[in-house]
């Protein structure tokens, strides 16, 4: 299969340590693209979960291993720590395995338009919504939430339907949840605004979108615990968020088509 080329990618939140962390999916992309410049834009590892006793399966290591070696290969790897990995905050402004620690950055994209790139924990005591994610289910529920979505989608792969997240489901229909996005969003974009930017890009709410608010654009590259997904940059400067347990759906779905197709007879 031919790589998805993109300019830019950007990934977040995704949580490795975490039993949460959809480290196959992750692998998946990271090995299926192709890109000039990569954007770790936070929590990329989870120490909070870690220092509770965690989980580190081979796959988590394999992620590591897959960014290093894009760096290698000569991706312009540029790591933001966030909340969850602050402890990666001491190594700021350093060069570690190719891969430029920074706290926040500017991308500037092909078609010219300058954007702010950070994690947005930053933000929490502009919009109160530290933990936001607990505070508006609870931790405990929130943890029930997550424990019945691996649930969900173990039983969906049983049956063969694709990923589907529940905890994205419910954020989406839940008026408390709304109402911190949208805050976190308003945020976001004043922030830009206030320091001459064209744009942000953040992680941290585990919300992707990419819109156009008051003349600023707002983007969000999600998260690899609910939604998977992540923002790219094409070759001409568009932008656009993946779905990337939708791509391999749709990519299974193909590969099902092709084969049930039935080979022509042959004309004697």
């Amino acid at each position: 299969m031919q790589p998805y080329p993109f300019r830019s990618i950007w990934i977040s939140d995704v949580h490795l340590g975490s039993k949460d962390c959809k480290a196959e999916f992750l692998l998946d992309f990271l090995q299926t693209i192709n890109c000039e410049q990569l954007y770790l834009v936070g929590d990329l590892i989870d120490f909070w979960n870690l220092r509770k006793g965690g989980r580190w399966p081979t796959s988590h290591s394999r992620i590591l291993k897959a960014v290093l070696t894009l760096a290698r290969q000569g991706v312009r790897v540029t790591y933001i720590p966030g909340n969850h990995d602050e402890v990666a905050r001491d190594y700021l402004g350093l060069r570690v395995g190719g891969i430029d620690i920074r706290p926040e950055c500017e991308h500037l994209t092909a078609d010219g338009r300058r954007f702010l790139v950070t994690h947005g924990d930053e933000l929490d005591s502009a919009v109160q919504c530290g933990g936001w994610l607990v505070r508006v289910f609870g931790e405990w529920l929130y943890d029930v939430l997550l424990a019945v979505n691996r649930w969900t989608n173990a039983l969906r792969r049983r049956l063969n339907y694709p990923y589907w997240s529940l905890a994205n489901f419910l954020k989406q229909r839940l008026g408390r949840a709304a109402a911190y996005i949208a805050r976190f969003e308003t945020a976001a974009v004043r922030e830009a605004r206030h320091r001459g930017f064209d744009g942000v890009i953040c992680g941290h709410i585990h919300k992707a979108e990419l819109t156009e608010i008051e003349g600023i654009w707002y983007a969000n590259d999600g998260d690899w615990v609910e939604s998977c997904t992540a923002l790219v940059e094409h070759p001409d400067g568009r932008l656009e968020i993946l779905h990337w347990a939708a791509e391999l759906a749709q990519r299974a779905a193909r590969a099902t088509r092709t084969t049930a197709t039935p080979e022509p007879e042959a004309v004697s």
